[in-house]
C-alpha cells in the first residue's frame, strides 16, 4: 500500500533539491525569504511492541509547512506529513514483519530564542500498515495517533540534523490492547526558507 507512495516521495525530493540553486540568493539578517517549507529524510530504530527486546530499523521521510502567522505566539506552528517504513533487521522469528504508516498533522517549534536549533513537538495521525504472518491472516490496518517531539541543529545554510522520537498508539490491534511502536529518527533536513531559525 504504501510502496505507491515511494514515487511521490522521490518526486517531492528531486523539486526540493531542484530548487536549491534557485534559493542561493543572500538574505538579510531577520528578513523572510524562500517558502516556509523542509523537507528531509533519516533512519529510525524503533521497538516493534511485539515481545521483548523487538526492535527493528526503517527509513523515514518528513515534508513540514511553516504556517506563515505574524503573532509570535502563533509563528511556530505548521504541518507535517511523514512516511515511514520499517522493515529492517527483522528478528529471526518474525521474518514477515513490516511495519508502515503514513501521518499528518500539526507541529509546534518551541519560542526558544537560538539561530542554530529548534524544539519541537508534534502530533500526527494517519494509517499504518503490519504484516506480521507467514500464512493466513497475516496483515492488518489501523488508524495511528503519534505524539513526538524532537531537535533540529542547523549545520550550514539551510541544512539540519534532525533529532526525532515518536510514540505510535495503533487502537485494538488484537482485542483491547494497542500496539505502540515506539523510537528515534536521526536525519538531515534542508529548509528553502521562512524564517526557521530567526
Amino acid at each position: 500500500m504504501f510502496r505507491k507512495l515511494v514515487p511521490a516521495v522521490v518526486a517531492v525530493l528531486i523539486f526540493a533539491f531542484a530548487l536549491i540553486r534557485a534559493n542561493a540568493q543572500v538574505v538579510p539578517q531577520g528578513s523572510q525569504g524562500g517558502i516556509p517549507l523542509t523537507v528531509g529524510g533519516g533512519v529510525s530504530d524503533f521497538s516493534l511492541d511485539w515481545g521483548p527486546s523487538r526492535r527493528m530499523i526503517g527509513i523515514t521521510a518528513w515534508v513540514d509547512w511553516r504556517l506563515p502567522f505574524r503573532e509570535r505566539f502563533l509563528s511556530g506552528l505548521g504541518a507535517e506529513v511523514e512516511g515511514r517504513e520499517i522493515d529492517w533487521d527483522k528478528p529471526s522469528d518474525l521474518p514477515r514483519m513490516r511495519q508502515e504508516t503514513g501521518l499528518g498533522g500539526a507541529t509546534y517549534i518551541l519560542p526558544l530564542h537560538s539561530r542554530r536549533y529548534h524544539l519541537y513537538a508534534k502530533y500526527l495521525v494517519g494509517l499504518g500498515g503490519i504484516y506480521f504472518a507467514p500464512s493466513g491472516y497475516d496483515h492488518d490496518t489501523r488508524i495511528v495517533f503519534a505524539p513526538g517531539g524532537g531537535i533540529d541543529y542547523r549545520v550550514g545554510h539551510g541544512i539540519s540534523i534532525r533529532g526525532d522520537y515518536e510514540y505510535q498508539f495503533w487502537h485494538q490491534i488484537f482485542g483491547p490492547h494497542d500496539l505502540n511502536p515506539q523510537g528515534p529518527t536521526v536525519g538531515v533536513l534542508y529548509s528553502f526558507g521562512g524564517r526557521r531559525y530567526e
